[in-house]
């Protein structure tokens, strides 16, 4: 392989790039992707492994088989109430066997999966519907009333026509998961075992999933491929509302095959899913991978250390992805040492860096080095990441499989030197279309390199001799909250419609725990001052959007800097702060 010596730029051509001297043994630096649809990778693992385990969730088990049954089921359900090729359906849940379900009977229905934070209120809600022209829309009873009261406030035209409900009871066994070894805490046991009285729907119909189960409208011929849109997660900006990014079922399934390929991946894997499936890293780095490569799913709706440590032991879980903060949780439990993580042969996760002390304490004592890695939902994922053989501490790693990879100067869009600090450009079978209905956006987010067509991330970072790229700022205004990222200007946008909020900027403070948290500095209007209190606000806003979105800090004052122009200025208080 070729040496780094001698080279100036982040990039050169991919036969002589620095890092693939330390390319993981045995496998190509680029793969052929099949001409089939997402849906073929599960109707695949289903024919060759039909009684193997697919889902696991509170001491149900979901075969490949049943899995197939249900999902073509739905499907058929989902086309007798009107779903087209090409039509966008909203998936609104969090882990649970019925959003693999869904999913996959949204791509057989020759539909696009729209797949929302379940975090979501209904004023945030508002704008998945109407963006992506959405008529039909799955979650489960503890989120329909909040998609039901989005739907409400639109105008007729815009509402959903449809709104199919599905109670975490309607895919397990209470009982059965209370005498599970694995059984919940106590404050989980009501939630899932709760089910919520369905909402009305004006002007839509609600159904129950019972009900799609016991459907027995065959679906129609699978007529997409590998060159139709599959998904549309949207992603937000440095201004306006959240863009959704379209990614066909190539883009999705490179990076199944590539993650299974690159984590060692085969049909005896057993992976852990906490990270949420709604995000693009748990939709396509453990979902899709998983179902293509006939592995075993143990869903986790939300995160929880002894649960986690219980279903390693109990699962004998193989490969865990997942967000730092929740290795350091499981670590911190008075209970640890009772949990066998012997299983354990990958694990590994992105959306902040890993603590060099916690990762040193997992390769001294459990062997286990912690391969971070890198992408965006415009890159379906990973665009990077560390060779499992060869990983180095908080670093992104090095461009993935059939990736091109570069570190350019923002401003004349030249390569930069090895060393030198510059914007992260990406070329891959990975990377998106482009943004859903918005073409200015999408030429501002590209640009051509050497007569290809790069993606910019908006990351500032550099390359190593080695080739490995590092993070070390941000071209996008972007909180990084425990790995999910908050946009500024989204949550300032919600602000506003609070009656006492004259104008607001957002910037992100320092957390112990989560990395960065979102901090509001506010002018209020002159008849709220001294009426209103910060605490007033931030529970205001935790009735407005989501949770992770929330300022945990507010801070009131008599102006914002701004510009000549009267932009506010937000870098003098980021730096301030």
């Amino acid at each position: 392989m070729a040496s780094s010596a001698g080279l100036t730029g982040t990039g050169t051509h991919l036969g002589i790039r620095a890092h693939h001297r330390f390319w993981p043994a045995r496998l190509p630096h680029a793969i052929n992707l099949p001409a089939t649809s997402l849906w073929d990778n599960l109707e695949t693992s289903a024919r060759r492994y039909p009684d193997k385990a697919a889902l696991v969730f509170f001491g149900q088990v979901i075969s490949y088989a049943d899995l197939l049954e249900k999902a073509q089921t739905l499907a058929g359900f989902l086309q007798s109430l009107g779903v087209r090729k090409g039509d966008r359906v909203l998936l609104n849940m969090q882990n649970c066997p019925q959003l693999v379900i869904a999913h996959f009977a949204i791509l057989r229905a020759n539909a696009v999966v729209v797949p929302v934070n379940p975090m979501n209120r209904a004023e945030e809600l508002k704008h998945y519907i109407v963006d992506p022209d959405a008529k039909v829309a799955i979650t489960t009873s503890d989120l329909a009333e909040e998609l039901a009261h989005a739907s409400d406030r639109l105008p007729v035209a815009q509402r959903l026509a449809h709104l199919l409900v599905t109670h975490f009871t309607d895919e397990f066994d209470v009982k059965v998961a209370a005498a599970a070894a694995e059984a919940p805490p106590a404050p989980w046991a009501d939630w899932l075992g709760t089910r919520h009285a369905p909402p009305a729907l004006q002007d839509g119909v609600v159904h129950a999933w019972e009900q799609a189960m016991r459907s027995t409208a065959e679906p129609q011929a699978l007529t997409v491929g590998s060159g139709d849109l599959a998904i549309l997660p949207y992603t937000s900006g440095t201004t306006g509302l959240p863009k959704g990014c379209m990614h066909t079922h190539a883009s999705i399934m490179h990076n199944a095959i590539a993650s299974g390929l690159w984590g060692n991946g085969c049909a005896e894997n057993v992976v852990l899913v906490v990270v949420p499936m709604f995000h693009i890293t748990g939709m396509v780095s453990l979902m899709h991978t998983s179902i293509r490569g006939a592995a075993t799913l143990v869903l986790m709706p939300r995160w929880d250390r002894e649960l986690a440590g219980r279903l390693i032991s109990t699962w004998k879980v193989t490969h865990w992805t997942n967000i730092p903060t929740m290795v350091i949780d499981l670590l911190g439990s008075p209970n640890f040492a009772q949990f066998d993580l012997s299983s354990l042969v990958y694990i590994g996760g992105g959306g902040a860096a890993m603590p060099q002390a916690v990762a040193q304490r997992l390769y001294e004592q459990f062997g286990l080095r912690y391969v971070e890695g890198y992408g965006l939902t415009e890159t379906a994922a990973p665009s990077h990441s560390n060779p499992v053989d060869a990983p180095k501490q908080q670093c992104l790693g090095i461009p993935f499989m059939s990736t091109d990879a570069r570190v350019v100067d923002p401003d004349t869009l030249l390569e930069v030197p090895v060393g030198a600090q510059g914007e992260i450009i990406i070329h891959g079978p990975e990377v998106f279309r482009g943004y859903w209905k918005r073409p200015e956006a999408t030429e501002a987010a590209f640009m051509t390199l050497e007569g290809k067509r790069f993606f910019r991330s908006g990351d500032l970072g550099y390359v190593d001799a080695d080739g490995y790229f590092f993070l070390t700022d941000r071209l996008k205004r972007m909180i990084n909250a425990s790995g999910f990222k908050v946009w500024p200007a989204e949550v300032e946008a919600l602000m506003f419609a609070h009656p006492a909020v004259q104008e607001a900027c957002v910037i992100s403070t320092q957390d112990s725990y989560r990395g960065e948290s979102v901090k509001a500095v506010i002018v209020l209007r002159p008849s709220h001052r001294g009426v209103v209190t910060e605490q007033d606000i931030i529970d205001w806003c935790r009735d407005n959007m989501a949770v992770y979105k929330c300022p945990r800090v507010v801070q009131f004052v008599d102006a914002l800097p701004k510009s000549g122009a009267g932009k506010v200025m937000w870098r003098i208080l980021q730096e301030a702060e």
